[in-house]
């Protein structure tokens, strides 16, 4: 299960234990990432919610971040709708849910009954990545919707 931060100097830290440079633009990412944990954020996303924050931040900025992010093994990066790459903060192996109508990603904990998680591997190859989702309609919206409405994809804002 993820640590909970829940302030810059830990998040300073954890940039550092990595031997990451903490600047500014790095830990509001970063800081951005672990309160829109359940949103799984694009770059886009992310730079349109900072930039108003931080005007000299940019889109290259937040994308050479989190490939820093990436490369540290802080976060994973999944392509779930084959349009875009969504982050993560979970990065041990796990599927995920969209949501059809409202567009939510959802992690899902759900375990491979074949392969060996002793070794994480199966007839004898090693896995080394997992990836997989499943599309649908969330319980939220099964809900809150009326059955003759049709299911429409939203945006999703973080």
């Amino acid at each position: 299960m993820m640590k909970v931060i829940s302030n810059m100097e830990q998040l300073k830290s954890l940039l550092k234990t990595n031997r990451l440079k903490p600047t500014y633009q790095r830990l509001r990412i970063l800081e951005y990432m672990y309160n829109h944990e359940q949103c799984h954020p694009t770059a886009e996303m992310i730079y349109e919610a900072l930039a108003p924050e931080i005007p000299t931040i940019s889109v290259t900025t937040v994308y050479n971040t989190l490939n820093a992010l990436l490369e540290k093994g802080l976060v994973s990066a999944e392509t779930i709708t084959g349009t875009e790459i969504r982050y993560d903060l979970l990065t041990a192996p796990h599927h995920h849910f969209l949501c059809k109508a409202c567009g939510e990603i959802i992690d899902l904990d759900i375990r491979c009954p074949f392969i060996d998680r002793k070794t994480e591997s199966i007839n004898g190859h090693r896995i080394t990545a997992v990836h997989g989702y499943f599309m649908g309609i969330c319980k939220k919206c099964l809900e809150t919707r009326k059955e003759t409405e049709p299911i429409i994809k939203s945006d999703v804002k973080c």
